[in-house]
């Protein structure tokens, strides 16, 4: 009866060839995983490799930009400083201009009013000058002159007559107006020169006026000093005699007290 239960060698061994087999197969399944999962890893190896390269390089490249941000923020200071410095500059420049400006309007200004003290002088010189005597001598002598050149025209327009005596009485007429006219020259010419000299004693006496004008005027700054000085004083010696009138009129109390003590 245990015979009949018991399994055959056979079928043992048929078992155990199945369980062999079976292992085998799973140990080439478990080989092939193995093989691809190697080939995986040296693949994921690979990938490690060449991104730890990359990561290098970022921080390579991330180091030499932050050296790259180190010089530009170096240089933006510098440039900082720079556009303070020239803005600085620029608003002492805008300020050296507006006094510039301020002085050559005043200068502009005293120059327009030297301008008219000058054309006004002028017109007082001429005025003074077209009154001279001798202006109005050589006035007349140009009159004269005048007088005489038309005459002349007319000589040489009758010389143009045939007639020989009237040409010999034109000669020695006009012989006669040369002298004249060369005397007059001489006389002109004269009169110029004193009329030079008399610009020139002109010119001096208006320098001298003008110092004159510059002395009184610090003359009259001085007075004024001491017209300021002296009504300051004035006010002082008022206040020093109120100040002893009122001292006088104690005094004048306190006798009277003491005099009306004695008479008790």
């Amino acid at each position: 009866m245990a015979k009949q239960n018991s399994p055959s060698l056979t079928e043992v061994v048929k078992q155990v060839a199945e369980q062999q087999h079976s292992q085998a197969s799973e140990i080439e399944k478990s080989k092939t995983v193995l093989f691809q999962l190697q080939a995986k890893f040296q693949e994921l190896e690979k990938e490690m490799d060449s991104i730890l390269l990359e990561t290098k390089t970022t921080e390579r490249e991330i180091y030499l930009q932050d050296d790259a941000i180190e010089v530009t923020k170096y240089h933006c200071e510098n440039l900082e400083a720079q556009v303070r410095a020239l803005y600085s500059e620029n608003l002492k420049l805008r300020r050296d201009a507006e006094t510039v400006q301020e002085e050559f309007e005043m200068t502009f200004a005293r120059n327009n009013e030297y301008r008219e003290k000058i054309k006004a002088h002028k017109h007082l010189f001429w005025e003074m000058e077209s009154k001279m005597p001798v202006m109005l001598e050589l006035a007349k002598k140009k009159a004269v002159v005048k007088e005489l050149k038309a005459m002349k025209e007319d000589l040489m327009h009758d010389l143009q007559n045939p007639e020989g005596s009237v040409i010999k009485q034109v000669q020695e007429e006009i012989t006669l107006l040369k002298r004249e006219i060369t005397t007059l020259k001489e006389f002109i010419n004269k009169k110029t020169d004193l009329l030079e000299e008399e610009k020139k004693m002109h010119a001096k006496l208006r320098k001298e006026i003008e110092v004159q004008n510059k002395r009184y005027d610090a003359i009259l700054k001085r007075l004024h000093c001491q017209l300021n000085k002296l009504h300051s004083n004035k006010r002082q010696w008022h206040w020093n005699i109120q100040q002893l009138e009122k001292k006088a009129a104690e005094l004048r109390k306190c006798l009277g007290a003491v005099e009306l003590q004695s008479s008790i």
